[in-house]
C-alpha cells in the first residue's frame, strides 16, 4: 500500500515522478500528489481519484489534468517527491493527500506506513504552536523536522527519527537544501542509481527504464541523495554504511501490458512460463535445495506452519494438505493477522514458512518475527527479491515469477504452489514419489496451455454468468483452498458476493442459499473417492433446482447430472498435488471476464492494495 517516489537530477523530475507513480498504481491508492521546489518555494499538487485520466470512469478526478496542458507538463523541477495514498488516518481527500508540508513551508514529506505514537506527538507539537492541516498521522513528520531544524537538514531528520514509533518509510525535501533524504524502518525503500540522477522509491518499477542499478535499504537506514548521482547511506545515528549495488532482475518489458487489455489478463497467460521459472532450475537438483535454500532444516520436524494472508494463505493451505498427506508431518496454515495476537505456542523443531508475493506483507512479517523470537526454524517463499520477509527469513525460495502488477494475485499463487511442492520433496524420502512429481511438473506448462483452450467458452458464457448476484465456490480436500481463492478473485475484481466453502460443509448451512440468483461453482477433479463425494454434493444442489458451473477433468461423468442451463469447463488431468494450479486458472479467467463485462477497473480494484504494509 502507499507508493512513494522521489527524484533528484538534471531532468524534469515532475515527469519522472509522475511516470513512477503510474507504475506504483498496482499497490492500491485512493489519492495522489506531487511536491517540488519552484522559485525557491515548495509547491504541492494533489488529487483524489486517479493519477491519469480513466477510460472506465472519465469523470473521476485525476492528477494528470492538474499537471498537464495540451498534453505537456506545465511545471518543471529537479527535486520532486510523489505519493499514492491508501487511506488509514483520515478520509481520502485532498486535505489528507500527500505530500504534507510543514507549517513554515520549509519541508515537505511523503510517507508510507503508520506512525503509532502520532497522537502524542501531535499534542506536543500543538502545544508548541504548530497547526495541523490534515487528519493524517504523517503530518507530524513534517512538523517535527521543522521543529528540530537549525541549519542542518540531516540532523533535523535524525532527531525526528528518534521520536517516531511504528513501521514507516518517508522522503523529505527542503526549501533551502538541494538534497533528497529517504528513510526506512519497516516499509520498503530502494535507491535507483542513474546517470547523474537518483530515484528513491517503494520498489524498482519507477526507475527500471532509467537504470537497473539499485541498492535496497535495510531497516534503520537513511539515504541522502544529491545532484550528479551522488548519495550517502547512513544509519539513523549517522554512521556511514557501505551498500552493495545490485541489478534489478527484470526489464521494462516485464511491467508493460504486452498487447493485453489488462495486466491481470497478461499475468494469467504468463503462468505457463512462470510456473516453469519456479521449478526449472531446481526440479532436477532437489538435494541441493537443502544446502542452498533450506540450510540446517531440522531432521526431526515437529510440524510445518504456513503463514500468509489472502491468496498467499490459500497457497499455504494447499501446502498443509501436501505436507500432512504425503510427507506425514503435522501441518497448519495460519492467518498471519490472527496468529500475531494469539501468543502462539511454538516449538524449536517447528518449521515456519512465510508465504508472500511482495515479501512486505506487514502481518506476515510480524508473524515470522514472532516465530523467530521463539527459536523455531523460519524461511520464506516470496516473489520480490530483497524484500523484508526474504531478508528476515534469510532462507527459502524466490518464485522468479516476475513483477505482478495486477492487484489481484494470479501467477504468484500458482508459483507459490510449485515452490511449496518443491519444499515438500525435501521432507519425503521416496524416490518414486519424487520422480512422479518431477515428471508431472515438467508437463505442467503444456497442460496449462490446454486450459486456455477453454478461454473462448468462458468469454461466451460471461454475459449469463454476470447476471448472478452471488456465487458459492465448493471444493474438497486440496481443492478447498482453490474454492476459497476462486471466490476471492470474483470478490476482488468483479465486486460480486462470492464465498468459498468446503463441499463437505455445504449441508451445514450454505445449501440454504440455493436459489435462482446464486451460481454454485464446483471443482471436481482428482482421486475417485474425493471426486465422488463432491459429485454427490453437486447432485444435492441440482435436487434443489440450483444452477452450477463445474471445473472437471471428467466431463462425461459430470454431464450425466447437469441440465442445459449448467456450465462445464474441461481441464486436463494431473496429480492431486498440482491440481490446484490447473483448476484455479479457469476461475481466474471467469472472474476476469465477468469483471471486464461489468466495466470494473480490473488492475486497480477499489479499496484494495497490492502490498499491505500496515497491520
Amino acid at each position: 500500500m502507499c507508493g512513494i517516489v522521489g527524484y533528484i537530477g538534471n531532468d524534469n523530475g515532475i515527469e519522472v515522478v509522475f511516470n513512477g507513480l503510474v507504475r506504483l498504481e498496482y499497490r492500491g491508492y485512493d489519492s495522489v500528489g506531487i511536491g517540488f521546489k519552484e522559485n525557491g518555494k515548495i509547491k504541492t499538487i494533489k488529487s483524489v481519484g486517479r493519477i491519469q485520466k480513466s477510460d472506465v470512469a472519465p469523470g473521476m478526478p485525476n492528477l494528470e489534468e492538474k499537471l498537464k496542458e495540451d498534453g505537456k507538463f506545465k511545471f518543471s523541477s529537479h527535486i520532486v517527491i510523489g505519493h499514492t495514498r491508501w487511506a488509514t488516518h483520515g478520509a481520502p481527500n485532498e486535505r489528507n493527500a500527500h505530500p504534507h508540508v510543514s507549517m513554515s513551508g520549509r519541508f515537505a514529506i511523503v510517507h508510507n506506513g503508520i506512525i503509532e505514537n502520532y497522537y502524542t506527538l501531535k499534542k506536543e507539537l500543538e502545544s508548541k504552536g504548530y497547526k495541523f492541516a490534515s487528519e493524517t498521522d504523517s503530518e507530524v513528520i513534517a512538523h517535527l523536522i521543522d521543529y528540530f531544524y537549525d541549519s542542518d537538514f540531516l540532523e533535523a531528520v535524525k532527531k525526528t527519527l528518534t521520536k517516531l514509533n511504528g513501521a514507516y518509510s518517508f522522503l523529505v525535501i527542503s526549501q533551502k537544501d538541494d538534497v533528497l533524504i529517504g528513510t526506512k524502518k519497516g516499509s520498503p525503500l530502494c535507491v535507483g542509481i542513474g546517470d547523474n540522477e537518483i530515484i528513491i522509491s517503494s520498489d524498482e518499477m519507477p526507475f527500471v527504464d532509467r537504470t537497473k542499478k539499485v541498492i535496497y535499504l535495510s531497516d534503520n537506514e537513511l539515504v541522502v541523495a544529491q545532484f550528479n548521482g551522488k548519495y550517502d547511506v547512513k544509519s539513523f545515528e549517522g554512521i556511514n554504511i557501505e551498500k552493495e549495488i545490485k541489478e534489478v532482475p527484470y526489464d521494462i518489458e516485464a511491467i508493460t501490458k504486452g498487447g493485453y487489455k489488462h495486466f491481470m489478463l497478461k499475468e494469467i497467460h504468463e503462468q505457463s512460463m512462470t510456473v516453469k521459472n519456479t521449478f526449472i532450475s531446481r526440479v532436477d537438483h532437489i538435494d541441493t535445495m537443502l544446502r542452498d535454500n533450506f540450510p540446517n532444516l531440522p531432521r526431526n520436524i515437529n510440524r510445518v506452519i504456513y503463514l500468509g494472508c489472502g491468496t498467499s494463505l490459500y497457497a499455504g493451505m494447499v501446502g498443509m494438505y501436501i505436507t500432512e498427506r504425503y510427507a506425514h508431518v503435522p501441518s497448519r496454515a495460519e492467518y498471519a493477522s490472527e496468529f500475531i495476537y494469539r501468543d502462539p505456542v511454538i516449538f524449536r523443531n517447528d518449521v515456519c514458512i512465510a508465504v508472500s508475493q511482495s515479501g512486505e506483507t506487514a502481518d506476515t512479517k510480524e508473524a515470522l518475527r514472532i516465530v523467530k523470537g521463539k527459536g523455531a526454524y523460519i524461511s520464506g517463499i516470496v516473489n520480490t527479491v530483497g524484500s523484508q520477509i526474504a531478508r528476515l527469513a534469510g532462507r527459502g525460495m524466490y518464485l522468479h515469477a516476475g513483477p505482478e502488477i495486477g492487484v489481484a494475485s494470479t501467477k504468484a499463487f500458482t508459483s507459490q504452489i510449485i515452490a511449496i511442492n518443491l519444499f515438500n520433496m525435501l521432507l519425503i524420502d521416496n524416490n518414486s514419489y519424487k520422480q512422479e512429481m518431477i515428471n508431472e511438473m515438467k508437463k505442467l506448462p503444456m497442460k496449462i496451455g490446454e486450459v486456455f483452450d477453454t478461454e473462448d467458452y468462458i468469454k461466451d458464457i460471461t454475459p449469463e454468468i454476470a447476471k448472478y448476484k452471488s456465487f458459492l465456490y465448493l471444493g474438497r480436500d486440496i481443492n478447498y483452498p482453490v474454492a476459497l481463492e476462486g471466490a476471492l478473485k470474483m470478490k476482488e475484481i468483479a465486486y460480486i458476493h462470492a464465498e468459498g466453502y468446503s463441499s463437505g460443509e455445504m449441508k451445514h448451512g450454505p445449501i440454504a442459499l440455493v436459489d435462482e440468483n446464486m451460481l454454485s461453482v464446483f471443482i471436481i477433479t482428482g482421486e475417485k473417492k474425493i471426486y465422488q463425494k463432491t459429485l454427490n454434493n453437486l447432485i444435492e444442489i441440482k435436487a434443489r433446482k440450483g444452477n452450477v458451473l463445474v471445473i472437471t477433468d471428467n466431463v462425461g461423468e459430470v454431464k450425466k447430472y447437469l441440465d442445459n442451463d449448467d456450465y462445464v469447463v474441461r481441464v486436463p488431468c494431473t496429480i492431486p498435488q498440482l491440481s490446484p494450479i490447473i483448476n484455479i486458472i479457469p476461475l481466474q479467467l471467469l472472474a476476469y471476464y465477468v469483471a471486464d463485462y461489468l466495466g470494473r477497473e480490473i488492475d486497480k480494484p477499489r479499496n484494495l492494495a497490492k502490498s499491505v504494509t500496515v497491520e
